[in-house]
């Protein structure tokens, strides 16, 4: 939709700079487009042209607008405003946008790649907590905005099966019991037990080194026992992940790429670089030329391989088998992705894109799994649905329990999933409940509200499939209609800049917009022509809100 007024101004552009012989830098957005509040879209090209041509910016714009063709399709008006161009949109496009919204299939994406997203991959020690969270929910809103702007996408789980954790794992399950509770929690118990009876009992150390060398050596019962402790702790993983709506398409462990050789051709391919050599009992890889003080441990004293091995193994093969990978990582992974990716260079393996997320923190202060100290995903979303269910309930008194633990369980995932997806990753956030759960403010209870209420009104008013879209003319329904016109311009934005930020921001912009057209243009109390028009307006800003919504991994309520 906003993509084909986009491309018409592109064309508009081009053609005039051609007329003028002027040439702009190549490169993304090299016609400096951008939304104003001026304009619905405005070039600043000018301002590039000027260093080369030793002119001035209104001068060259103005050299720019005469050379406009007069011949258009959506755009209603070009305006010259000092040294900027203004496009305005047409009626034809205004209609053409509602026609599409309405419907069932709009908003297909143009975008024909294979893209891997690697996202959550935690430890199978223990549950996941709030800093897990954001990975999570970065990585699957990520996934389901690539796969709206039409990539095929496989969201992967890296699984950490050969680490000393697992190890700790293993030997715990030797010396305790699971207490019957949620898988992850009842691992995490024996992890953090195996970790404490360390302190005072060294030998437990000694047995975690000897189960990474047998089940690297691929010994059949220990392989049995790693697997197995594995398999149960994801389990609980999975459960949690799902209360939040996220799923993962497939799971990839570390010992794939040691059983089927990957990880000892990469040690020996990196080792024909020259920069590599046994130092301090283990085999490093020297990157000081690249920036790097810290040598890349490779390979230990005792032959196994270490986490950053097998994840170079790991990136070859999603290299291969993609166009784009993708990693969300935590900003405590900074200096070890820095070092894969140069290394990954010397191999001659295309770079994962990595989104590099800072951390979300609660009040009650610092989480560290293996001291037994940390706020557990599950307790957070107890939590916040026990107070979401306070809320939905003060709402609608009168509805079954059923009904109102429902409801209480979407609105708690969707204000967790918005509160941590709303913020740009590169900042730190905190997590608030109650802001997230306030249906007044911009969360995503207010953004479903405005969904339910779109919705509420559908139900009440009997739509006409005939209707005079020309009759959208006030300043909210007209707001309305550009702004649902935007979401295919978000959805691309985001896909290409890795930055679902960008479409939370939209949800609450869209959210509002609507909000305004229902207190300012009423709908089934307006004339029979205007409330059909009205109504279908509605039923294109349900249809926008739902999608909106659903690519934010967040249910799109129709009742709450």
């Amino acid at each position: 939709m906003f993509l084909d007024f986009m491309s018409e101004v592109e064309g508009l552009l081009k053609s005039a700079l051609d007329r003028c012989g002027f040439a702009p830098e190549e490169g993304i957005n090299s016609l400096g487009l951008e939304l104003t509040p001026h304009a619905d879209l405005a070039s600043s090209v000018a301002f590039r042209l000027a260093p080369v041509l030793k002119k001035s910016p209104a001068a060259i714009a103005g050299e720019i607008h005469q050379a406009i063709p007069h011949e258009f399709r959506y755009v209603e008006k070009v305006e010259l405003a000092g040294p900027y161009l203004n496009f305005f949109m047409n009626r034809a496009f205004l209609n053409a946008v509602l026609n599409q919204a309405l419907a069932d299939n709009a908003w297909t994406g143009r975008m024909n790649e294979k893209v891997i997203v690697e996202h959550t991959s935690a430890n199978p020690d223990g549950p996941l907590h709030v800093g897990h969270i954001r990975n999570s929910v970065i990585g699957d809103t990520l996934v389901r905005i690539l796969r709206r702007a039409g990539c095929t996408v496989d969201a992967q789980y890296y699984v950490n099966d050969m680490g000393r954790q697992e190890a700790m794992v293993v030997v715990g399950l030797d010396h305790f019991q699971l207490d019957g509770s949620k898988p992850d929690h009842a691992i995490a118990r024996v992890y953090i037990a195996a970790n404490k009876e360390m302190e005072s009992n060294p030998a437990i150390r000694e047995e975690a080194d000897r189960v990474i060398q047998l089940y690297e050596a691929g010994d059949p019962e220990v392989t049995a026992k790693v697997q197995s402790a594995v398999r149960y702790a994801i389990g609980g993983i999975e459960q949690t992940l799902q209360r939040m709506n996220i799923c993962h398409d497939s799971y990839h462990w570390e010992s794939e790429f040691v059983r089927d050789g990957s990880v000892a051709e990469i040690v020996e391919s990196l080792e024909k670089t020259g920069l590599v050599a046994w130092d301090e009992g283990s085999l490093q890889l020297d990157l000081n030329d690249y920036g790097f003080e810290k040598k890349m441990v490779l390979k230990r004293a005792n032959g196994t391989s270490l986490y950053i091995t097998r994840d170079l193994a790991y990136h070859r093969w999603k290299s291969a088998n993609s166009d784009r990978s993708v990693d969300i990582l935590g900003a405590d992974h900074k200096l070890v992705s820095g070092q894969l990716r140069v290394a990954l260079g010397l191999l001659g393996v295309r770079e994962p894109e990595v989104v590099i997320f800072e951390f979300v923190s609660l009040p009650t202060g610092s989480m560290s799994t293996r001291k037994g100290k940390f706020i557990s995903a599950d307790e957070l979303l107890d939590e916040v649905e026990k107070q979401a269910m306070e809320e939905v309930r003060a709402r609608r008194p009168d509805e079954s329990p059923e009904f109102l633990k429902e409801v209480a369980r979407q609105v708690a995932s969707g204000a967790v999933r918005y509160d941590v997806v709303k913020v740009s990753a590169d900042k730190a956030t905190t997590f608030d409940w109650k802001q997230a759960l306030d249906f007044e403010k911009l969360s995503a209870p207010f953004i479903q509200y405005s969904h339910a209420r779109a919705c509420s009104i559908l139900r009440k008013g009997e739509q006409s499939e005939k209707f005079q879209a020309d009759l959208l003319v006030s300043d909210y329904e007209v707001a309305l209609i550009k702004k649902i016109a935007q979401f295919d311009l978000v959805i691309d934005r985001a896909a290409c800049e890795l930055k679902p930020h960008h479409l939370a921001t939209y949800a609450r912009e869209l959210a509002e917009s609507f909000n305004l057209f229902y207190r300012y243009s009423p709908v089934l109390d307006a004339s029979f022509e205007l409330r059909d028009a009205r109504l279908a307006l509605a039923k294109a800003a349900r249809n926008a809100l739902r999608t909106t919504l659903e690519t934010l991994g967040i249910s799109a309520l129709e009742t709450m």
